[in-house]
Formats: structure tokens, C-alpha cells, sequence
């Protein structure tokens, strides 16, 4: 944003006026320093303009990255590579799977490498029909309402508004994506049409992996059908050599200096005892936690109302964003997988990638200790995936657990079924696997590198800056569960925050890695349009945010509109989060109804869903009648497909339309963002 500055000139009246005034020498000194500025800031904007899109250089010590401006294009010529896989990845799935691709291209004689868009310029997808036998695959998540991932945005953005002629380009797209969210796989479908409307060759055909169901069921089929296509197009065949290769060597950092060594950081050295801003996924703000108290007010589960202290952060957020929130692992199973393997947890080691022209130096940062990297940067409570049995099938000594991690890589429908129920269903772990195969005993620094990474968790900010700007609000259930094998599983960041309980006393407070990302999810431009929310549970919390903000426009004196809530939850004296805060919206006005469902407080459940279709004509005076908006948040399992079905319901019978007009107009309403949903499964 540019700054202008008045300037302010006061005349005096003379008796005797000279030839140049002091107004006129002031006026052209205005006039010569506006055309000063504006001819330099035109030169720099035009100096800018003249750079090429998404060239962000890499780190890595290859002399050919130095000599270059980091084009994929070269490294695949200077290399003898024909394969280059771009990942889209928000949480690092797509990433793990884009590497999984490139390594097995070497079993059919296609040198692969794996590359971040953000990182390259993708304009030179031009280039591709300029090697021989080249082939470009594109591993595309699809995340919020149908949006690219954070590194894929700017790649999506070339696509939408450039005609490049793409012909030559040999493609392939995996989607991955979750059913129970409404823009299923957009983002890829979109790539693999447009990609094919620049007059790119499709080799195989796209395709969409599930998160919701079995995601690595869905990648592993679709790649194995892949390489068919592959060896048909170019008409090669499968070496049928193993790629059980290690991307990474070990090495050892026993004589590095303390202050060189990693300890919990996400991307700069010391960055936790060095803050600077901006904040973002990579520099995370080291926040204080100001409040952690209980909302649930009895019985067996725990609702945390947590708030971080981000005064003096200059860190800024708007009502509807998310605050992420970086976990740590318990102590307890990082502990267990030292003794499990009998290894030295405090030993300092690096992984150094094999590749030198690869982008992606370490897996995580390096060096640091084995208890660094299982606690702050190795995913070790989710389920692994069919990769991670094939690769700890050599470190088994005895026959049966071999038998049994083979049968579990394997793509059969026995070895599906039985990784599905004895990975899936009974929820293990690495921690659990190493437990029930105990002849299986990996190397650490393998394991570290088979191991996917930690990621932050997002949770909607449940307050408004208007009323406070020094804090960022959170509510979070707290994830405990037993499994089938009777053991208990624990959320990584929940259990973590329910530990950091502020003191009274002058002890340093407990203190949590967080960042802003910003959210599409707003409260209409003006205070007075109507309204209505829909969130059951802790789908109330982003709401929570939007009601401070009306009732401080309130309380300046503008005028606001109708604001309806639908909250719901077991029981009204159990779970009824933020009880008083919402009674006393209601009683000065900025609430103008509370629907509440307390599914079972009596015989029959009672859900938000059912006091929605008794209340069809005031939804349809707020969205139909005065153009109102509409807001859910909450399950996306069941809740908002539910919630969906009776708007669309609603829009028929008091708007008098067909199915598919009211399907059209509700379809208008998300287009308009008047109809939005922030939901998780």
C-alpha cells in the first residue's frame, strides 16, 4: 500500500507582492519531488514486471543451481532425467506420494526427480517435448472449499489466465482429496482438463484418491495401472529391478558445536530465542498461553478455551481465520521407540539427500538429535502407510513377521484386506507395529527417513480482533480414544495444549508454536445483513468470533443485522460451550434468536438438522427474502451434507422452484459467498 502525503501551504497577504511568490516556489518544489517519485517508482515497477514468474531459487549446493536460475527443465537436461513429479501438498501426503512415483521410475528406465511448482517456473513446460521419452506428473491436493495448496496456488493461477502451448508435454494427474467435502478433487480434475485444453498428452488417466475412505488404497492402484500406461506409450518394459533405495545417507554429527545443532525449529536456526517477523508456516511465532480453562461443565470429556498471547507480535488476523498450532510427540512413545530399537536417542546425526540436484537437501532440519526429530518432526502416531511395510520387510529376523509385512505391501486383495483391518481398523502406529513385530528392528536414521512429517493442526480463532487484538481464542475437544487392541491413542496437539496450563506466579508461562493462515470465511462487508449460523459442537467457536464482532458494531452505534444461531450438543448441564456469553447476546439484542438441541436430554435425539427444517420459513426470509447469508461449521461427514439438503429443500418449497432450480440458487449463493462452510471430518 502506498503512503501519500499532503501538503498543507498557508498564503499571507502583502502590500507589495515580488515576481516568484513563496506559494509558487512551494508549489514547484511539490510538483518537481511527485515527478521525482513518481518517474523512479515507475522505473522500479517496471523493473519488476520484467521478472519471470515463480523463481524462488532453492537451497541446495549443486554447482549447476548456482550457475542457474533453478529451471527443472535444466536439471532434467544436465542429469539425464525424463521424469519430473510436481506435488500440490498442504500436509506433505502429496509430497510423500510424489516421491514414492520418482524413486520407482528408475525401475523402467525413466530417471525421475520431485519438484515444488512454488519453487520452479513452471512456463517451461514447454520445454518438456525437448527430452526424449519425458513424462510430468502432477500430485495435486485439493484442500478448503476447493482450493490449490499454498505451493500450488501461484502454478494454478499461470494456468487459469495463460494460453501456453503445451504440445508435446507427456502428463499424468493424481488427485488427492476428501469425499465428504463439496469440491471433491477440484483442483486436480481442473489441472488434468486444462492441462489437456493447452494440447498436452494425456498418458494415463487421472486419478482421485480419497482421504475420507483409503487414500493409499486408491494411490497404489492408480499408480501400478500407470506404469502399464507408461510402458505402452513409450513402449518400454519394467527392469523388474527393486527401488528400495535410500534418498538419504547418514551422517554423523557427533563433533558439531551445540549452537549448530536443531532442536525443535521449523525452518531457521534459533528461530524460537530469535523471533522476526513476518510469522508464517516456516517462522512460526513462539506465543504464550493466557488462558486454558474448561468448558464442559461435567462428565467424561474435556472442551479447552485456550487463548495465545500475541501481544507485541505485530501478527494481525481477522475474524474467520485459523490459527495453526504446532504439536510435539509425548515423551512416552519417543521413549518407546529408543528402547523398542535399543538406540541412542541423544546421538546427533544429519540425513543428507543422495540426489545433489534435488531441492529438498534434509527431510526435516538437520542436524539434531534422534529425540529432536521423533519429537518435533516425525508423524509417529498415524497409521503408516503400504510403502513403510515393504521397506521394514529386511529388517525382520523372523520368517513370520517377514510373511506378514510382505502380504501387507503387497497390492493383492489379501495383502489389502489384511493391511486394512491389522493397520487400519485396529489403528497402529509405528510405535504398536514395532511392539506386535518384535524381531523387526529398523535402523533409526531409516526409519527417520521412511517416516512422514509432523504437521501443524488448524483450528478456527473463536474471537474477534476487534475485541481482541492481543490474543488469538481457540476451542478444542481433547482426542482420546481407545483402539481395537485396547490402547490408548492420544491427539498429538490436544493432549499437548492440555498440559500448558498458565501459573499466577512469576514462573516463565508455557509457550506453543503458532501462524495465522488466512480463511475465505467472512462476515458480510456490511454490519447489517442478515445472518445465520450453523455449528453444533465446537463448529460454535468460529461463530463465537463473528458475534463479538457484530455486538462491538453494536455497541459503536451501527446498526446490525438479524443474527441467528443453531448450536447443538448432547446435553444442556454436560457440554453447553459458552452458555453465559451466548444468553447475554441474546438478552442485549446482538443474538436475535439462539435455536438450541440438546440431542440427549430426552428419549428421542435432537439435532440442529431437526430444528432447521421446523424453522423453514424464517431461513427462507433471511436467504430467500433479504438476500442473507448462511454460514456452517462443524462435521462435514454428516451435518453439512444434511444441512445442505434442507436449504436446498427450503429454497423449493418456499421459493416455489424445481429440484434444479433450487439447486441452482443455492449453487449462486456459494458463488456470491453467501452460502459458506467451514467443515472438517
Amino acid at each position: 500500500m502506498e503512503n501519500s502525503e499532503g501538503v498543507k501551504i498557508e498564503s499571507t497577504v502583502v502590500t507589495e507582492e515580488p515576481l516568484i511568490s513563496a506559494l509558487d516556489i512551494a508549489l514547484f518544489v511539490v510538483i518537481i519531488t511527485v515527478a521525482y517519485f513518481w518517474y523512479f517508482k515507475r522505473d522500479k515497477q517496471s523493473s519488476s514486471s520484467e521478472k519471470k514468474p515463480y523463481t524462488i531459487q532453492p537451497s541446495s549446493l549443486s554447482s549447476i543451481e548456482q550457475t542457474s536460475n533453478s529451471s527443472f527443465i535444466k536439471k532434467l537436461k544436465s542429469t539425464g532425467r525424463s521424469l519430473v513429479v510436481f506435488y500440490g501438498s498442504q500436509t506433505g501426503t502429496a509430497e510423500e506420494f510424489a516421491g514414492r512415483i520418482a524413486k520407482e521410475g528408475a525401475r523402467y528406465k525413466m530417471k525421475g526427480m520431485v519438484a515444488d511448482p512454488e519453487e520452479c517456473d513452471m512456463a517451461d513446460l514447454v520445454e518438456m517435448k525437448e527430452i526424449q521419452k519425458s513424462l510430468a506428473i502432477f500430485c495435486i491436493a485439493t484442500y478448503g472449499e476447493g482450493d490449490p495448496t499454498d505451493n500450488a496456488m501461484d502454478f494454478y493461477e499461470w494456468l487459469q489466465n495463460g494460453d501456453a502451448d503445451l504440445e508435446g508435454l507427456n502428463y499424468a494427474v493424481f488427485g488427492l482429496g476428501n469425499k465428504t467435502y463439496e469440491h471433491y478433487n477440484e483442483i486436480a480434475i481442473y489441472i488434468d482438463q486444462r492441462l489437456e485444453e493447452l494440447g498436452a498428452t494425456r498418458v494415463h488417466e487421472s486419478g482421485l484418491g480419497d482421504d475420507d475412505a483409503n487414500i493409499e488404497d486408491d494411490f497404489v492402484s492408480w499408480k501400478e495401472k500407470l506404469w502399464e500406461s507408461v510402458c505402452s506409450h513409450y513402449g518400454i518394459e519394467e527392469t523388474g529391478e527393486e527401488s528400495n533405495i535410500r534418498q538419504y545417507k547418514l551422517v554423523d554429527c557427533s563433533e558439531v558445536l551445540p549452537e549448530r545443532i536443531f532442536s525443535g525449529e521449523i525452518s531457521r536456526l534459533k528461530s524460537y530465542e530469535n523471533q522476526r517477523f513476518p510469522f508464517d508456516v516456516k517462522n512460526p511465532y513462539l506465543s504464550k498461553i493466557a488462558v486454558n480453562r474448561e468448558l464442559h461443565k461435567s462428565g467424561d470429556r474435556s472442551c479447552m478455551h485456550i487463548e495465545f498471547d500475541i501481544d507485541g507480535s505485530k501478527m494481525r488476523y481477522d475474524t474467520g481465520d485459523h490459527v495453526a498450532v504446532y504439536p510435539k510427540n509425548s515423551s512416552e512413545l519417543v521413549d518407546k521407540i529408543g528402547e523398542l530399537l535399543n538406540a541412542d536417542l541423544d546421538a546427533v546425526f544429519s540425513l543428507l539427500n543422495t540426489d545433489e540436484e534435488s531441492s529438498k537437501k534434509h527431510p526435516f532440519p538437520c542436524p539434531c538429535t534422534y529425540r529432536t526429530a521423533l519429537t518435533y518432526y516425525l508423524d509417529i502416531t498415524s497409521n503408516p502407510r503400504t510403502h513403510i511395510m515393504k521397506e521394514l520387510i529386511e529388517y525382520a529376523s523372523d520368517p513370520k513377521d517377514q510373511e506378514k509385512l510382505k502380504l501387507m505391501a503387497s497390492s493383492t486383495p489379501e495383502g489389502k484386506k489384511e493391511f486394512h483391518e491389522w493397520i487400519l481398523r485396529d489403528n497402529r502406529n509405528i510405535v504398536h507395529i514395532l511392539e506386535d513385530l518384535p524381531s523387526v528392528k529398523p535402523d533409526l536414521d531409516h526409519l527417520c527417513e521412511l517416516l512422514p512429517r509432523l504437521q501443524c493442526r488448524y483450528y478456527s480463532i473463536s474471537s474477534s480482533p476487534k475485541v481482541y487484538p492481543k490474543s488469538i481464542h481457540i476451542t478444542a475437544v481433547l482426542v482420546n480414544y481407545t483402539t481395537p487392541t485396547n490402547r490408548v491413542n492420544k491427539g498429538v496437539a490436544t493432549n499437548l495444549l492440555a498440559q500448558l496450563i498458565p501459573t499466577n506466579d512469576e514462573l516463565p508461562q508455557p509457550t506453543i508454536p503458532i501462524y495465522i493462515r488466512r480463511s475465505q470465511f467472512r462476515l458480510p462487508p456490511k454490519s447489517q445483513t442478515p445472518i445465520i449460523m450453523i455449528g453444533p459442537g465446537t463448529g460454535l467457536a468460529l461463530f463465537r468470533g463473528f458475534i463479538q464482532e457484530r455486538d462491538y458494531a453494536r455497541k459503536e452505534g451501527r446498526e446490525i443485522g438479524e443474527m441467528v444461531l443453531y448450536f447443538g450438543c448432547r446435553k444442556k448441564d454436560e457440554d453447553f460451550i459458552y452458555e453465559n456469553e451466548l444468553q447475554e447476546y441474546v438478552a442485549n439484542g446482538t443474538l436475535t434468536k439462539l435455536h438450541l438441541a440438546f440431542s440427549r436430554d430426552q428419549p428421542e435425539k435432537k439435532y440442529v438438522t431437526h430444528l432447521l427444517e421446523q424453522n423453514a420459513d424464517e431461513l427462507w426470509n433471511i436467504i430467500g427474502e433479504k438476500s442473507g447469508h448462511l454460514y456452517v461449521c462443524g462435521d462435514a461427514r454428516s451435518m453439512a451434507k444434511d444441512v445442505h439438503s434442507i436449504i436446498v429443500k427450503v429454497v423449493m418449497e418456499k421459493g416455489q422452484m424445481t429440484n434444479s432450480q433450487a439447486l441452482n440458487y443455492v449453487k449462486k449463493m456459494e458463488q456470491q459467498k453467501r452460502y459458506s462452510a467451514d467443515v472438517w471430518s
